[in-house]
């Protein structure tokens, strides 16, 4: 017979493994109205968009190179999931994206219309990653 207490399954046991987070997190994106638009070869990296605005949110299980960044500056943010995530990271992970690509948009805006006061680069990527 069992006893009174029951052994609780440790939060890593709810975590899934970085392709399925991966998944999870575009099904949450897609809720906000982000949609793919373009992957690359191998399937692990997926670009996303919100409506009409060219600003791209990069989503992916590595970072990228800063040879690609140059390439690529219609990348506004990147959520980076290398490591298994409860449902719950995976939420605030994406919550913390859409706050990065908001700063991206207000950052890329103000360098276009000349309002910005910094003197450093215009626009510049910030990456949402689950590693500590």
């Amino acid at each position: 017979m069992a006893g009174p207490f029951r052994k609780r399954p440790s939060p890593e046991a709810d975590a899934l493994p970085p392709a399925q987070a991966l998944a999870h997190a575009r099904t949450l994106l897609a809720e906000h109205g982000f949609r793919e638009v373009a992957r690359n070869e191998r399937g692990d990296s997926f670009y996303l968009a919100h409506g009409e605005d060219p600003g791209r949110l990069r989503l992916s299980n590595h970072a990228r190179t800063p040879k690609q960044r140059r390439g690529h500056p219609e990348v506004l943010a990147s959520l980076v999931i290398r490591q298994p995530r409860t449902r719950t990271q995976i939420a605030a992970m994406v919550e913390a994206a859409l706050r990065d690509v908001a700063d991206g948009r207000r950052r890329r805006d103000q360098a276009a219309t000349g309002s910005g006061s910094s003197a450093g680069p215009a626009i510049s990527e910030k990456t949402t990653s689950g590693s500590p």
